[in-house]
């Protein structure tokens, strides 16, 4: 799926991350030498020169720099990059260090025994890449063997990177160790623990250990019980450790928007029989209940002009109160109630099929190919058409009630549409919510916009480096996020051929997002087995949520805005209450890679689909509503409930994995994907 990029990514992905600091109000000041000094390299490599001279002048940094890359420079840039690595030390006390730790963690009460395992795989690498650096090959190998097969599973496939590193050069290469390199590994634990560890490290003596937990641990310590378990296995997994602190008690706005008035009205019929006339009587108009109804306040509710939003169309107004209407008539939901299914299979494409989307309203479906071409799909009776020429334009009458409709050419009607246009396999399809743009983003490093009137790309954005792995419209329209292999989540406005904002601060590749209901917050799901939400008004990350043991490839936020699910790779599917940052529900029953989550319009179920060939009902309800009855901001959350007392149904394919679920306007689950042969 993903390729390979050459090593100017770690460069540039640090000078998207120096560029989004300081254009979402950070300041530049606050880089360290080193990375001031790479940015600079890759800014001036570049012939980057106003933009070397602006983040010079912002940082008060003048001294000459040469140029990243040149002759001579390879080695002295190892000694650089990897200054943080003592150049001293015998290597048996790296081995006697970490007996002795881990020791110490077996013997300890089992109450602090897990909050003081999850400093065991921090210590073990950065202990590796010592020796390494030291150039001690035999003994980092000794090393690695003895102690990579103590870490937990879900920490093995970094061991196998790690086993490939065995030379100082090697470490300037790496992707791992870049990403160790940037952050420092965060270990959440009690007050009682805290002081049994230093009680330790002081007692024994451990300069070489305390000196390596001081230069790369940062130790989280909290007031209070220590956490159990069942609890730090479920969050525990990201590259970066455990979340700081301070970092999810941002008050986040997560409720939604109030609905626009719309006054309609609606045509009633009066009763077939006359009343004392023998003239049947008229049809009456009168305002629709359900939409001119004023909706209230939501107190957790963002600003309605915390972001423009685009003023409501006539036409999307009529939209809102057919969608409305239809509400009317959903399927109510629940454990006693599953919804009804229809598949789509594509036949013949099981190594073709990349990704897979469906428009609001169920009446269309849109697929990305690997072969760089996007297939449209009429689900309806109304075929796909195309917008009349010019010349037969001018003859319309504008100031008609169906002008919309006169524009089409009945003609040109197909039940699909092929686009073309990208060089590289398309990865992510997005329709807006008035169903008449499209967005694409490929592996050629491209996000497209394309028209469902011309059938033609109006819009070629070239703001990611790399490949762009997922992109998506915003609820409201206007804006769309996307992601990709450089790193970052970037937020765009189809008027703006550049990002408004470049969200950065993931370790590895950022592989799904997804927009919050209310249009102010962006959620992404990366590589680094972390899902991070983004604040679209300021650029700044408000939750850290980990708990994945793989990378994160499907999220997607409850109707009301407050619960955030995601799943990954490794199988699971995790719940967290936005309101307090917590992981609520641990769903961990499929046996392969989620591709995607979806949940049913009143939120009361929650479906999910991947590759082990089956869709799995979950009954959110009841996963949420211990959240729902706790109290926003306590300090220690409750366990988190796991899948068995929360699935509904299992319904598998006969050999087809599950790219997309969508629950339409009255509860119908519609799921597609291609037939494995």
């Amino acid at each position: 799926m993903k390729t390979d990029v050459d090593g100017v990514m770690e460069a540039a992905s640090t000078a998207a991350a120096a560029a989004a600091a300081v254009a979402s109000g950070g300041d530049a000041k606050g880089m360290d030498k080193n990375t001031l000094v790479a940015v600079l390299q890759f800014l001036n490599k570049n012939n980057l020169q106003g933009a070397e001279q602006a983040l010079r002048k912002e940082t008060g940094f003048f001294d000459a720099v040469s140029a990243a890359g040149s002759g001579g420079q390879a080695s002295s840039d190892v000694g650089t990059v990897l200054s943080v690595y003592k150049s001293e030390g015998d290597p048996d006390a790296y081995v006697s260090n970490y007996v002795s730790l881990k020791a110490f963690v077996e013997k300890s009460l089992d109450a602090y025994k897990y909050e003081l395992g999850q400093l065991l795989f921090p210590v073990f690498v950065h202990m590796y890449l010592e020796l390494v650096f030291n150039n001690h090959p035999a003994d980092a190998e000794a090393f690695l063997a003895r102690f990579g097969p103590d870490q937990e599973d879900f920490f093995q496939q970094d061991v196998q990177k790690l086993s490939h590193v065995t030379c100082p050069e090697h470490m300037q290469e790496n992707e791992l160790i870049q990403q160790f390199r940037s952050s420092a590994y965060t270990v959440r634990m009690c007050r009682d623990s805290h002081v049994l560890l230093k009680r330790h490290l002081s007692e024994k003596q451990h300069s070489l250990l305390l000196g390596l937990v001081q230069d790369h641990v940062v130790l989280d310590v909290f007031e209070g019980v220590p956490r159990s378990k069942q609890l730090i296995h479920l969050t525990a997994g990201a590259l970066e450790g455990d979340p700081g602190r301070q970092v999810n008690k941002t008050k986040m706005l997560f409720g939604l928007l109030r609905e626009p008035d719309i006054q309609l009205t609606v045509p009633v019929e009066e009763d077939d029989e006359p009343e004392g006339d023998d003239k049947p009587k008229k049809k009456k108009a009168k305002k629709d209940a359900l939409v001119s109804k004023k909706s209230k306040n939501d107190p957790n509710a963002p600003n309605p002009s915390r972001i423009p939003l685009a003023e409501l169309r006539d036409m999307d107004k009529r939209e809102k109160a057919k969608s409305l209407r239809e509400a009317m008539k959903r399927a109510t939901l629940g454990p006693d109630s599953l919804p009804s299914m229809c598949f789509y299979t594509f036949l013949n494409a099981a190594d073709n099929v990349s990704c897979v989307t469906l428009c609001e309203d169920s009446s269309m479906m849109a697929v990305g190919f690997s072969s760089s071409t996007v297939r449209v799909w009429s689900l309806i009776p109304q075929k796909l058409r195309a917008m009349k020429s010019a010349d037969e334009l001018a003859d319309i009458d504008k100031d008609a009630d169906d002008v919309l409709v006169r524009m089409m050419d009945e003609r040109s009607a197909e039940q699909s549409r092929t686009l073309a246009g990208h060089s590289g396999p398309v990865h992510g399809v997005s329709f807006s919510p008035d169903r008449t743009l499209l967005l694409t983003c490929s592996e050629d490093g491209t996000i497209r916009l394309w028209s469902l009137q011309t059938w033609s790309c109006l819009v070629c954005y070239k703001g990611h480096v790399f490949p762009v792995w997922d992109v998506r419209f915003s609820p409201h329209g206007h804006y769309f996020a996307s992601g990709g292999h450089d790193r970052t989540a970037r937020l765009w406005a189809t008027d703006h051929h550049q990002p408004l904002r470049i969200f950065a601060g993931h370790l590895a590749d950022v592989d799904v997002v997804e927009f919050h209901p209310n249009s102010n917050y962006v959620a992404s799901g990366s590589s680094d087995r972390s899902v991070r939400v983004w604040d679209v008004s300021t650029g700044s990350c408000v939750r850290v949520l980990t708990g994945h043991k793989g990378v994160v490839y499907a999220a997607a936020f409850s109707p009301d805005g407050r619960f955030l699910v995601s799943g990954g790779a490794d199988g699971a599917v995790l719940c967290w209450d936005l309101a307090s940052g917590h992981l609520t529900a641990a769903l961990c029953q499929h046996t392969d890679t989620v591709c995607c989550v979806q949940f049913s319009r009143d939120g009361a179920v929650l479906a999910s689909g991947g590759m082990d060939d089956c869709i799995k009902l979950w009954d959110f309800q009841k996963a949420t509503e211990d959240s729902l009855a706790e109290e926003v901001g306590a300090a220690q959350p409750a366990d988190a409930k796991v899948g068995a007392e929360l699935a509904l149904a299992s319904f598998a394919t006969k050999h087809t994995p599950v790219l997309v679920l969508h629950f339409t306007r009255r509860n119908l689950l519609l799921a597609a994907g291609p037939l494995q042969t």
